[in-house]
């Protein structure tokens, strides 16, 4: 889910960086110590899962797992989300510098959204909500960057109108398997490491 470099017209590449900034600024005044590893754990995670990916115009689709980063994480995943990314732009040139802050903040947004609405869930003893919400933070992490990617499309010009649609589409199937493999890793971390739930 990385916009490619020349895409994207200046104000959205500004708006996008500043953003992103901020987030970024405001994981890194939450970040404690103690939860270093765990983030560059998290951002691993994020980084291998994004490595096979399938082009699709100024685009491509592959599994990101930002809902399992934003439900273990919170504000966190903004840092943790960069520096993945920073690795795949300079390593791959997967995404690109210029839309750094664009993709971060893509990717980042619902992954806090996914924390605020489902980490409560997640550690409740009801087995079945942790496993719905586990499922749903996945779903709303690949759907939510996807439905931002196509926003940043537009924005830029009526002409991304059919590519915005097609990241849409074609990012379906992903949602679904993001949410079976944020479910699975609930279910491991609840009954493995249950405090890393919080």
């Amino acid at each position: 889910m990385h916009i490619s470099e020349g895409v994207l017209s200046a104000p959205v590449l500004v708006t996008g960086a500043a953003l992103a900034a901020g987030g970024v600024a405001l994981g890194l005044k939450k970040m404690d110590y103690e939860k270093i590893p765990e983030v560059a754990v998290l951002s691993s995670a994020f980084f291998v899962a994004s490595l096979i990916h399938i082009p699709m115009g100024p685009s491509s689709v592959h599994l990101v797992l930002n809902g399992l980063v934003g439900v273990l994480l919170g504000w966190m995943a903004f840092p943790a989300i960069l520096v993945a990314l920073t690795l795949q732009a300079l390593l791959f040139q997967f995404g690109g510098f210029t839309v750094l802050g664009v993709n971060t903040f893509n990717m980042a947004v619902p992954a806090v959204l996914s924390y605020y609405l489902f980490s409560h869930l997640i550690r409740s003893e009801n087995h079945s909500a942790s496993v719905a919400a586990g499922f749903l933070a996945g779903v709303l992490g690949a759907g939510g960057g996807s439905l931002l990617i196509a926003v940043s499309l537009v924005s830029t010009g009526e002409e991304f109108l059919n590519v915005a649609k097609l990241v849409l589409f074609s990012h379906l199937p992903v949602l679904v398997i993001e949410g079976i493999i944020t479910a699975f890793c609930v279910i491991f971390l609840k009954k493995v490491k249950p405090e890393i739930l919080g």
